[in-house]
């Protein structure tokens, strides 16, 4: 354990949610959890506390944990009709894990400071293997005190932990990572059909790049998915989909241009219009796939 015991509350328990509680249940703590979906059976026979709503989590716990997929989640979650803005009293603090807008992260930090209480925006990057191994790079925006008092808690879910700055900053991040893990995603592909279509075995091409300068994670795990055919979702594409649109909204807003990011978008609203939004991000190649005639590899 690397902290004592604590009250601390989780909303969400997906892909990515429920593996994150469960380290924090296992270190010790208290935990009051709720969720749309249906409670994890793993979960479901510890000794977390169900409860009904956002509200009730709220209600009993001292740290607030969310976890849902996109940003009208996370409002509702927060500030809807039992959401956890009722339940809070002052002194506890908010953790937003999800992957949402940096601008409405601020707002709804204003909000929650507003009640007496603070507000930590902490996206992670990692996908459901780094849930899992409690390895998450963890990208954290908020106040430096709030910072250290919830640090022994995201230890228990991630390795690589930074407070970047100020409330809004860890969505920054993390949409910033998105933009180089959909381009990385792009140029693995591209390279993989490339080299398929000219009849290299892709499996030893991707050995031999893994040993040079084009040796990346994306290349080793997702090289690897493409080659192998296993789409089952880790990080599904729908949801990369709407980091890429919360990437150009924000370029939009700063007159920044983004030309790498818009294509990959399109790519992945390629594989949308195929049905594809449900698997794993590394199919966008599915969509260079059909550009091409051509697959990397036998399905």
């Amino acid at each position: 354990m690397t902290s004592s015991p604590q009250k601390i509350g989780f909303i969400g328990l997906g892909i990515m949610g429920a593996p994150m509680a469960m380290h924090l249940i296992k270190a010790g703590h208290q935990l009051f959890v709720y969720t749309r979906s249906k409670v994890h059976a793993e979960i479901a026979a510890s000794s977390a506390t169900q409860c009904t709503s956002p509200r009730g989590v709220a209600e009993r716990a001292d740290v607030i944990f969310t976890m849902v997929p996109d940003t009208p989640d996370v409002e509702k979650v927060l500030f809807g009709e039992q959401g956890v803005a009722a339940g809070l009293s002052k002194g506890k603090t908010v953790v937003d894990m999800s992957s949402i807008s940096p601008i409405e992260t601020k707002a709804f930090a204003r909000r929650i400071n507003e009640l007496g209480c603070d507000y930590l925006d902490a996206p992670v990057s990692g996908g459901e293997v780094g849930a899992k191994a409690a390895s998450l790079t963890i990208m954290v925006g908020g106040p430096e005190a709030a910072f250290e008092r919830v640090l022994p808690l995201f230890e228990l879910m991630g390795k690589n932990i930074t407070r970047v700055g100020g409330n809004g900053d860890g969505q920054t991040t993390k949409v910033a990572n998105q933009i180089i893990v959909a381009l990385n995603i792009a140029a693995v592909g591209e390279a993989l059909v490339f080299a398929s279509k000219a009849g290299a075995d892709p499996g030893k091409v991707r050995q031999a790049l893994m040993g040079g300068f084009a040796a990346s994670r994306i290349l080793e795990v997702h090289g690897e998915r493409m080659i192998k055919r296993t789409f089952n979702p880790g990080f599904r594409i729908g949801l990369h989909q709407k980091d890429l649109n919360l990437a150009l909204q924000g370029a939009k807003a700063l007159g920044v241009a983004l030309p790498g990011t818009a294509q990959a978008a399109q790519l992945m609203q390629a594989c949308a219009a195929h049905g594809l939004q449900e698997l794993d991000h590394s199919a966008l190649v599915r969509a260079l796939e059909i550009l091409a005639k051509h697959e990397v590899a036998a399905g």
